[in-house]
């Protein structure tokens, strides 16, 4: 897993903790489910629920570019760019952006747990297709 240097280094060794618990067990051991709780609040819950759901897609392009699709817990598809930590759902607008009261939302740690996991669902799609994704003219 690479290194975020917009997260603190206690979650960056959280999410490689939950790696090698994984590929280990294929389950996340109590304590580091309590640890998530504790350094991501309650969008941690959240977010679990929406790798149970396999809500989380990375889109990739022959260029090399990646995006990732949420379907939140209301339906709705957020694009996330974890490369520059940004979703445009509301929370991540109000509480990570606004008011400071976090590091990520929901979708964001969703997708970073299902890296960490190994279980992000994959899709190719063409150059063409990801640059109108990135420039918001055209949802995939």
């Amino acid at each position: 897993m690479k290194m975020r240097s917009f997260l603190p280094a206690v979650a960056e060794q959280l999410f490689r903790d939950i790696q090698k618990a994984y590929q280990e067990t294929s389950q996340i051991p109590d304590d580091l489910l309590i640890a998530l709780k504790f350094v991501f609040g309650p969008c941690a819950l959240q977010a679990l629920d929406l790798v149970d759901q396999h809500s989380v897609t990375c889109l990739s392009s022959p260029s090399g570019r990646k995006a990732f699709q949420v379907i939140g817990g209301s339906g709705r598809l957020y694009t996330c760019f974890v490369s520059c930590h940004y979703c445009p759902c509301p929370a991540f607008a109000y509480t990570v952006l606004r008011r400071n009261e976090g590091p990520l939302c929901k979708h964001i740690l969703a997708v970073y747990l299902c890296q960490a996991m190994a279980v992000t669902q994959q899709e190719s799609v063409s150059d063409p297709q990801m640059s109108a994704l990135l420039s918001g003219t055209a949802p995939l």
